[in-house]
This record gives C-alpha cells, sequence and structure tokens, in this order.
C-alpha cells in the first residue's frame, strides 16, 4: 500500500463516510480475562460516542511507511492453507458477526499479547467500501464504482486509570471521589486485507505500531505467523553496526557526516516531491557513498556484505529508519554535542599537543544556562 491509498480509507473513518454497522471487541484486564465484551451497534450510538470509537480505530492507519505502518506478507501456502489465514478471512467473509469467530481471535490475542501490568479494549469493525472508478487525472468518475472492497480494521488500546477527581453521580443525587478507567489511543493495530492498487489483496496486511521501536512481535507472530520484521530501532542499530565493523578505523567523522548528509537530503527531497511510494535505500546505495568518501573498496564490500548478513539478500532500507533526520549528534564520554544537521559541518575534529579535540566555531553570542556569556580570547 501506498501513503495515497491509505489516507483513501482514513477518510472514510466518520460517520457519514463509512459502511461500519457495528463495534466489536472486549475489554480485557491485567490478569488476561476478558471482562466485557463489546457489540454495539453505530447507528444507535450517540453521535460523539461513535465518533470516539471511530477515531481510534482511524489512527491504526496513521503514521510513516515503513516505520509505523509496515506490511505484513503472506506466503502463498499460508493462503491456500493455514490457521492465521483462514480465522482472518472468516472474520472478513462474517463481517465480523460470527460470534465463535469472534472468541477464537480473541483469545489468540490475549494468550500471546504482552501489554504489562496495563488492561486493554480490544476493537474491530468491518467496513464495506465501494470503491469509485478515477480517471486518467485522478479525479472521481460519475458512472459509478468497480469493486466493493470489504475489509476489517483492528486496534488495541491501552486502558489505564484516570486522575481521581469529583463525579456527580445522578442516581444517588451526590459527589463522589473517584478514578475512572481511560482509554488511550491505539498501541498497535492492523487492517486485512491491503488495500492495493485500490482492491483488496488478500497476501497481504497492514500492521500499525505507535512506538516504531517497539512492534509486539509476539503479536505479529501469533496473528500473522509471518517473519516478525525489524523494528525501525533494530534497523538503524544493525545500520550502525554494519558500518563500525566494516569500516573500523575508516569510520570517521567527515564519513559519518557524509552518510547523514545525503541520506537527510534524500529524505527532504522525498518529501517535497510528495512521492506516493515510501523511500528506499539498497545497499549498493550506500556504498556509493563510501566509495565517494573516499572509502577503501574492500571496506565497502565488507559493509555490504555484513548488510547482506544483518538484513538480507538484496534488502532495501528505508532511510527514515536508519538516522535521525532532525540531529547530529557527537558523543564523547564527558560530553554531548548536538546540532542541526544542516548546521554539521560546524564541528570539526582537530588535534592540538597530541590531543584529541572537537571544535565548534564561537564567533556569535554564546549562552550558557541560559544567560550570555562572553567569550575569553586565549591564543
Amino acid at each position: 500500500m501506498n501513503q495515497k491509498e491509505i489516507s483513501e480509507l482514513r477518510r472514510r473513518w466518520q460517520p457519514e463516510k463509512n459502511a461500519v454497522s457495528h463495534i466489536y471487541g472486549c475489554f480485557v484486564n491485567s490478569n488476561k480475562e476478558i471482562v466485557s465484551d463489546l457489540d454495539e451497534s453505530l447507528g444507535i450510538m450517540p453521535e460523539e460516542e461513535a465518533e470516539k470509537y471511530l477515531n481510534l480505530l482511524k489512527k491504526s492507519l496513521s503514521g510513516t511507511l515503513g516505520k509505523n505502518l509496515i506490511d505484513i506478507v503472506f506466503s502463498t501456502q499460508q493462503v491456500m492453507d493455514s490457521e492465521e489465514h483462514q480465522l482472518l478471512s472468516a472474520l472478513r467473509s462474517s463481517a465480523l458477526k460470527d460470534g465463535q469467530v469472534r472468541s477464537s481471535f480473541y483469545r489468540k490475542v490475549i494468550d500471546s499479547l504482552d501489554m504489562g501490568d496495563c488492561g486493554y479494549l480490544l476493537l474491530l469493525a468491518c467496513d464495506f467500501y465501494d470503491v469509485p472508478r478515477k480517471g486518467r487525472d485522478d479525479t472521481i468518475q460519475a458512472d459509478g464504482s468497480e469493486d466493493v472492497f470489504t475489509y476489517i480494521l483492528c486496534c488495541v488500546c491501552p486502558v489505564k486509570l484516570g486522575k481521581a477527581e469529583l463525579h456527580y453521580f445522578p442516581g444517588d443525587n451526590e459527589f463522589h471521589y473517584t478514578a475512572g478507567q481511560v482509554v488511550s489511543a491505539p498501541e498497535l493495530g492492523f487492517l486485512f486485507p491491503a488495500f492495493d492498487d485500490r482492491a483488496a489483496n488478500i497476501y497481504n496486511a497492514l500492521f500499525y505500531s505507535r512506538k516504531a521501536d517497539e512492534i509486539h512481535q509476539e503479536f505479529i507472530d501469533a496473528v500473522f505467523h509471518t517473519e516478525p520484521p525489524m523494528s525501525a530501532a533494530e534497523q538503524r542499530e544493525a545500520f550502525q553496526s554494519a558500518l563500525s565493523e566494516a569500516l573500523e578505523d575508516t569510520y570517521s567523522m567527515e564519513v559519518a557526516r557524509s552518510i547523514h548528509e545525503r541520506l537527510t537530503d534524500q529524505i527532504a527531497q522525498h518529501k517535497e516531491r510528495k512521492s506516493l511510494e515510501p523511500l528506499a535505500a539498497t545497499v549498493g546505495d550506500i556504498g556509493a557513498i563510501l566509495q565517494d568518501c573516499g572509502v577503501p573498496q574492500e571496506r565497502v564490500d565488507a559493509f555490504q556484505a555484513s548488510c547482506g548478513e544483518k538484513f538480507g539478500g538484496n534488502a532495501v532500507l528505508s532511510p527514515i529508519n536508519l538516522i535521525d533526520a532532525g540531529k547530529f549528534e557527537v558523543k564523547t564520554s564527558q560530553v554531548t554535542v548536538s546540532v542541526s544537521p544542516d548546521q554539521s559541518y560546524l564541528v570539526e575534529t582537530r588535534t592540538i599537543d597530541g590531543k584529541k579535540y572537537l571544535l565548534i566555531p564561537a564567533e556569535e553570542d554564546v549562552e550558557i544556562n541560559g544567560q550570555t556569556v562572553k567569550l575569553e580570547d586565549k591564543q
């Protein structure tokens, strides 16, 4: 799926635009016990309540592709004959109306998902999207739709104890000091099947994780039974490890800065182009940057081999997961220097009287603890 297809589905999750009839789910406590079962009609639900449910589900279609939104790929064998795909397909084909199928799904999630000491609300909804035809200029055509895209959306929302306050209880005509349980934004969720080329693709699902470095692999393994993808944090760690292991003493400040600058530029240009597809870079692309920095070819080859071992053969990497494009940080055991990426050239390395130093020009005003100070002119 690309960003445009995701946005097209996100726009549907408003009361007047979707074809969702019921909200299903269950409230699970910290002991993995179902406290209550949800089967609520959206049509008779108060408008504000309906919007809250729909907004929670919609958030599982938010974030960055390749970071918060991860493509799940089923093998042909799984689609043909596997328990996990059959369960998801049964949820979809029954439009979630089969209580026994829902219960089987709830139990699979509850038995696998680790939410620590926190209870959670598991939500499910099924939508029927009458996909409108689009012309060559991307405009909606007036002569009806091409297909009906039937899909399920799921999200898992932590339920936390809110702040204790005085509440009025009409039945008792009294005020009581109590703390209610509050439903938070979704921690994870998924869409099945994927909406590829504006049609159903039963070979794929789209998984959502609020935290890019905590993707709940136990959930992915239980519900999809596919090889868990590397989180953004794991990808960055593996990339940095490949660089340091392969380049060794040739991995200098200048090389690190060049890699950061080139990838930051790619991310910025991709954003300006408003490209629908996620930004990607091959191991060869990174190798070319290293060659431009004068890194010896044998070190470049070692880096590419290391990436092959860590990411798999013919790996395609996501630059947004490899660096933090918002900052350039230099850290020693005594001090940390963080500068804007477009000012990273200001940080230099120099050896003075046999000691290695980080140098930063200080020609303008300098502040210490919020106070402007004058630097002594020592030669």
